[in-house]
This record gives structure tokens, C-alpha cells and sequence, in this order.
């Protein structure tokens, strides 16, 4: 699975022109993928001191969950962690009106709330859903 995602991430390679990066550069690069919602997206990886970083944008509107979570994939294991920061407003750099941007330092783990402190967990979408509306109901 891992090759396929991995080839398709070197598809969208942008291999000439000033963005260009050499196939088989790794996560380095400018790429342009076909999303999970039918959006092209523009993905440009870098590796810098300490952190690996992915930019995520598209035409017309910012990036979904999904397709975020589509991209993180396309870098990362599935099993790795990696987020998105909200930092000061002191210290936002804008350039791109649709672009978001994933984190994941490589000298540290990112540490994580316990599951239990996000929802109930084993509960999917929709029982979470029907339990939210019957709780609501008995209010």
C-alpha cells in the first residue's frame, strides 16, 4: 500500500520549470495530486533543521479534513504523527489565501491528549450522532 500511495505522490512531481525537483527526491519537492474530493491539489514538501513540513492548498478554497488527512498520508506513515499549528497572530505569515501547512519535528515526538479527551472511543460517526440525539432528547 505504502508504494502505491508513494507513486502516486511522484506523479504529481513537478520535474521542470523554476519548482522543479529531481524523481526520487523524496518528500522534498512541488506536487500536484488529484484529492479525495475531486480537487487538484498543490502540495509542496520541504525538510528544514528539526522539522519536516507540507504545505497543502487549492484554487479556491482552503483544504478539507480530508484531504489534509489524504496528504499527511501521502508524506507519513499512518501511524505517525503530524499537526497543524495556530500560532500568535504576532507571528502569522501569509502568503496564500487557500493554503494550509503540516508540522512534524524529527528530533521529538509530538506529544498527544489522551484519545478519551476527543470523544467516546469505539464510537463511530453516526452512534456518536444518534447518542448526542437522544441525549438531547432526554434534556
Amino acid at each position: 500500500m505504502r508504494s502505491q500511495i508513494l507513486e502516486k505522490l511522484e506523479a504529481g512531481r513537478v520535474r521542470y520549470g523554476r519548482f522543479a525537483s529531481a524523481p526520487g527526491s523524496g518528500p522534498c519537492g512541488l506536487f500536484f495530486v488529484q484529492g479525495p474530493c475531486g480537487c487538484e491539489l498543490k502540495i509542496s514538501g520541504l525538510v528544514r533543521p528539526g522539522w519536516e513540513q507540507v504545505s497543502v492548498s487549492t484554487p479556491r478554497r482552503c483544504p478539507n479534513w480530508e484531504e489534509m488527512s489524504f496528504v499527511k498520508d501521502l508524506f507519513w506513515d499512518e501511524e505517525e504523527c503530524a499537526m497543524q499549528l495556530h500560532p500568535p497572530h504576532s507571528r502569522y505569515v501569509n502568503n496564500s489565501r487557500y493554503c494550509l501547512h503540516l508540522w512534524k519535528p524529527t528530533d521529538r515526538d509530538i506529544p498527544m491528549p489522551p484519545a478519551s479527551f476527543v470523544g467516546i472511543i469505539g464510537l463511530g460517526p453516526s452512534e456518536a450522532a444518534m447518542l448526542f440525539t437522544q441525549m438531547s432528547a432526554i434534556s
